[in-house]
């Protein structure tokens, strides 16, 4: 019965999303875009404890710190604990690490519209955080800057990261997958970006 309610609650939350991203395009973020450049003034929150919080005086990290000179894999999910970033994005990247690594790949990053203790958390309960690297995008500022936000409020979520996956080398675009719905992972997931590098 309580699995039959959620199905229904995720096709509602499907349609209400579909609806909402054909009213609106991806031009922020494109092949070609420049990561820094789009998104001068947003850092990200390196997924921590509380008191690794505290000692670093809550420190956050400009966007060119993580791209530049750097070829990096992100991708980008709905939020920790969700059923589809755990059983599916997750995995489908911390199990073919080493394909990105023997690749060139200097990091693999996984970001949420989430605090940095609660994707800590989550990335630890994975043991994914050798593998991965996780960042909150606590206010949803970064998403918001390249167009890849969505509203979740159907799964009482609220504004959420949409799922996808870009190949990013010295700041720029180079591969750039964005998922139709939430609860997908079709094209953003490890193996599809791994064969666009």
């Amino acid at each position: 019965m309580a699995s039959s309610a959620f199905l229904k609650r995720m096709r509602f939350t499907n349609t209400m999303v579909s609806g909402f991203q054909s009213s609106r395009s991806y031009a922020a973020a494109a092949v070609g875009t420049d990561l820094i450049s789009s998104a001068p003034d947003v850092s990200l929150q390196r997924a921590r404890t509380w008191d690794e919080g505290v000692s670093s005086k809550f420190a956050t990290t400009p966007l060119r710190d993580i791209f530049k000179d750097k070829k990096v894999v992100i991708f980008g999910l709905p939020g920790a604990y969700t059923g589809v970033c755990s059983t599916q994005h997750i995995p489908s990247y911390k199990n073919i690490i080493d394909k990105f690594k023997s690749k060139g790949i200097d990091s693999v990053i996984c970001v949420a519209v989430n605090d940095p203790y609660t994707i800590n958390g989550w990335a630890e309960k994975l043991q994914a955080k050798d593998a991965i690297e996780f960042y909150g995008d606590f206010d949803g500022s970064f998403h918001k800057k390249l167009d890849l936000i969505v509203d979740l409020s159907s799964a009482l979520l609220g504004p959420r990261s949409n799922r996808w996956s870009a190949y990013v080398d010295d700041g720029k675009i180079k591969a750039l997958n964005v998922e139709k719905a939430p609860s997908e992972v079709k094209v953003s997931g490890g193996d599809v970006i791994l064969g666009q590098i």
